[in-house]
Order: structure tokens, then C-alpha cells, then sequence
């Protein structure tokens, strides 16, 4: 296609598309669908979870230390009981979100049994589907499978709850097998490295699965699998309000089929600015190493962070990455919870150091933030800052990084599929308000 063409035409698109900002303000349309305080516009009910980032005082909104609640329970004690215990505690939490309530024992082993027993792709799927067009975006190699998996589902149509819980519990077991034969097709075809698929041992963990079908030798220590899978945890589910989880509620209310919803969340979570924040962390803590001689000195830290919120370091666009949250503003909880595990790992790795540096970032950013910044909330560190780092100890490619989030949250996004279909029977249609003005056609040859 003609370059030139395009770079014209784009410039029209631009002209004839772009609206004054303060009509905006004039009609009360919420961008991003958040009021000026950054506050979602209420769209729906949920049972599934609770984000509380605030509490009401003298009948004012006050902000509070952040609270993550899967179906009342929270998430800090979700991921401190499943470290106590031999069993796993994504699986636990994966069962008390599809289903309401945390398992008993005999409940939990027979979902372990039913998930170990979907593990399964069909007869030649990772070689004719998986392996052929490879791509470094891994994310658009899930989606590219999701949607061929519902050529062999002969009920793939059918949105009764029944069978949408069994195509969702189908989808979750085999996401780690889309993600990881995906990341490994790539790695042999694009970067001429050795091929190697492993399939998964049903009487493991998801997060177990995921380092032995990683790793050449399918070894990993319990403290890897721990922190990975309480990273699972905290990534599975966010409230609803969240751009993936709101997609799968949009594309569930017209009625489509589980293949097509889960494909449309995937595509709405790779974006940079949901999914992919991990990424960016790691990029610019990378640059940070480049840039600063000795990174346990305080000031030369200070000074590159200065630097990137002035827009003279990293992407230039003045944003330190990892930092602040659309509703969170005093703590993530996510990242508290996260950070006792991420420790644990560092000692493991002997990375004390670079744990040091990410602790001294969490402690300093949000003053540096403050003071250039005109601030509504306040900042701190998010889940983000920290997985991140996680995934670079765990030896996982930064290819798959936005895959584990996917792999995490299709659990979300299941509960929230069965929950519109169940309690919602009307398309979600938001209202847009027109600008255009009725205009006279005009001959084609008259114009000018």
C-alpha cells in the first residue's frame, strides 16, 4: 500500500475526527467512562468481588488502605491460609469465584480432578493450530486458538449456564498449554532455539504446570511455584469495573458464544495500558541500571526518577510505571501481599540488591509524584511494580508475561460471563451523543 496515501488520508481522519475537548465538559460525558475524580460511572452489579479504596467519614469520601474482596473473603487471607497448606491456593480461589463459596476438601479434590482431566487439547492442535504462523505476540496466539477451539466444540453456540461453566472450567485448564506451546513455537521458529512441549501433569498446580512446561527440565523449587501462584491469585479478579472484564460483560450481553467473549477480553487485556503495565516496569528499571552507576545510592536514584517525571529519561512520557492506580490510592493490596512473597524469592535468587532498589522506589516515587504532579488521590505502588520482577526471577520471558495475567484472570472473566448471562437479558448499549450536523449531497462532480 501507497505510504504516502496513508500518511494523507491519516491527517483527514484526524481533522474530521477530532472533538473539542471542552464539549466534553459541556454535555457531562465521562471520558474513559470516569468522573472527574477518576471514579468508574456505575454500570452494573456484582457478587464476585469488591474493590475499597475508601470509606465515608462525616458523610465525605475519605480514602483507606485498599481492600480486594473475592466473594466477601479477603485477598490477603486468600493468599496467607493457601501458604499453610500442601494444596495450592489458585484452584481454591478459582472455585470460590466460580462458584461462590471456598471448597471442602472433598470439593476441591474433585474441581482439581475435573481441571486436571481438561488439560487436554484436540488431537493435533498444538502442531496444526499453535505452531503454525507463530508470533512473539503471544497474546494474539491465544486468541488465535481460542477462537479455532470452538470448531471442535459441537455445542459452541450453546450460552445455556451449563454449558458455558464447562467450555470456561475447559478454556482455564488449557490456557497455560495456549500460552506456554505459544511462547515455545515462537522461541524455535523466530529465535532458532531448541523445541521442547511438555504436556502438564493433571495432579499438579496451575502454577506448578506453567514452570514444568517452561523449563527444559521441567524443574522447579516449591518457593518458585509459591510465589508464582499466589501471583495468580492476586491477578485473577479485579471488581469488574476493570476494561477486560467489562468487555467480557459487553460482549456476553449480545448473546455470543464463550469462545468469542474470552478472545475479546484477551484483546482488550494486551493493551499497554491494562495487562502489559508489567512490562513497562521492567523496561524502565532496566534503563534505571543503564543510567545510574550505583543503584543502592539514594540520590542518583532519586535524580534519574526526577528525570523521568520531567520527561528526560526512559519513554519520555513522564510516567514512573508501576506507580498509582485507577481506584487505589493509599495501597494496593495486591501489592502488599505480593511484596512478602517477591522477598522471600529475591534471598532465594540472591537479589537482595535489586529488592532494594524496587523497595526504595516504592518508598520515594509517590513524594516525588506529589510535587509534580496536580494530584485527586494519592500514589502507590500497584501489583504491577512487583510482578514484574517476579517473573524476571522466575527466569519467565518478558513474551509471556502478559499471558500469566490471562491465564489468571480468564478465572474473572468466566465468573463474570456466567453472572451477566444469568441475571441480565438486554444488550449493554451506552448512549453516544452526536455532533454532526445534516449536510446536502453534493454530485460527485461538483465538488471541489
Amino acid at each position: 500500500m501507497d505510504n504516502s496515501y496513508i500518511s494523507i488520508a491519516a491527517k483527514k481522519c484526524i481533522e474530521n475526527s477530532t472533538i473539542d475537548t471542552a464539549l466534553f465538559s459541556k454535555y457531562d460525558v465521562q471520558k474513559g467512562l470516569r468522573d472527574k475524580n477518576g471514579v468508574g460511572v456505575l454500570a452494573g452489579l456484582t457478587n464476585i468481588s469488591s474493590v475499597i479504596a475508601s470509606k465515608e467519614v462525616n458523610g465525605k469520601r475519605v480514602p483507606c488502605a485498599g481492600k480486594l474482596l473475592f466473594r466477601g473473603y479477603s485477598i490477603k487471607d486468600l493468599v496467607k491460609n493457601s501458604s499453610k497448606y500442601e494444596h495450592f491456593g489458585f484452584e481454591e480461589a478459582m472455585y470460590l469465584l466460580l462458584f461462590g463459596e471456598l471448597p471442602t476438601k472433598q470439593q476441591y479434590d474433585e474441581f482439581k480432578k475435573v481441571l486436571g482431566e481438561n488439560m487436554v487439547l484436540p488431537v493435533s492442535f498444538t502442531r496444526d493450530v499453535i505452531m503454525k504462523a507463530p508470533s512473539r505476540d503471544i497474546m494474539n496466539s491465544m486468541t488465535k486458538s481460542v477462537l479455532t477451539l470452538s470448531a471442535y466444540d459441537d455445542r459452541a453456540d450453546d450460552i445455556s449456564i451449563e454449558n458455558v461453566l464447562r467450555q470456561c472450567i475447559y478454556l482455564i485448564a488449557v490456557f497455560p498449554m495456549l500460552a506456554v506451546y505459544g511462547y515455545q513455537a515462537y522461541n524455535h521458529y523466530e529465535c532458532n532455539d531448541s523445541l521442547f512441549i511438555h504436556r502438564p501433569d493433571p495432579e499438579l498446580s496451575t502454577a506448578e504446570n506453567i514452570l514444568r512446561m517452561l523449563r527444559a527440565d521441567m524443574k522447579y523449587t516449591d518457593l518458585e511455584a509459591r510465589v508464582l501462584d499466589a501471583a495468580l491469585i492476586l491477578h485473577m479478579e479485579h471488581g469488574g469495573g476493570n476494561n477486560s472484564t467489562f468487555t467480557t460483560h459487553v460482549v456476553s450481553s449480545a448473546g455470543s458464544d464463550t469462545y468469542s467473549v474470552i478472545a475479546a477480553a484477551l484483546s482488550s487485556l494486551k493493551g499497554p495500558k491494562h495487562g502489559g503495565a508489567n512490562l513497562k516496569v521492567v523496561q524502565m528499571m532496566n534503563d534505571l541500571k543503564k543510567n545510574v552507576s550505583d543503584i543502592s545510592d539514594r540520590e542518583q536514584v532519586r535524580a534519574y526518577l526526577e528525570a523521568i517525571l520531567d520527561g528526560r529519561a526512559f519513554d519520555g512520557k513522564g510516567l514512573i510505571y508501576g506507580m498509582g492506580h485507577a481506584i487505589y490510592s493509599v495501597s494496593d493490596p495486591r501489592a502488599q501481599v505480593f511484596k512478602k512473597f517477591v522477598r522471600g524469592l529475591a534471598e532465594e535468587k540472591h537479589m537482595d540488591k535489586d529488592f532494594k532498589l524496587f523497595s526504595m522506589i516504592e518508598e520515594m516515587a509517590p513524594e516525588l509524584i506529589s510535587q509534580r504532579r496536580k494530584m485527586y488521590k494519592g500514589v502507590s505502588a500497584n501489583v504491577d511494580f512487583y510482578s514484574g520482577f517476579v517473573y524476571s526471577m522466575l527466569d519467565i520471558p518478558l513474551e509471556l508475561y502478559t499471558p500469566i495475567f490471562a491465564i489468571a484472570r480468564i478465572v474473572g472473566w468466566s465468573a463474570h460471563r456466567i453472572e451477566e448471562l444469568i441475571n441480565v437479558d438486554k444488550i449493554i448499549r451506552p448512549a453516544y451523543k452526536s455532533l454532526v450536523e445534516e449536510r446536502e449531497y453534493i454530485d460527485i462532480e461538483k465538488r471541489g
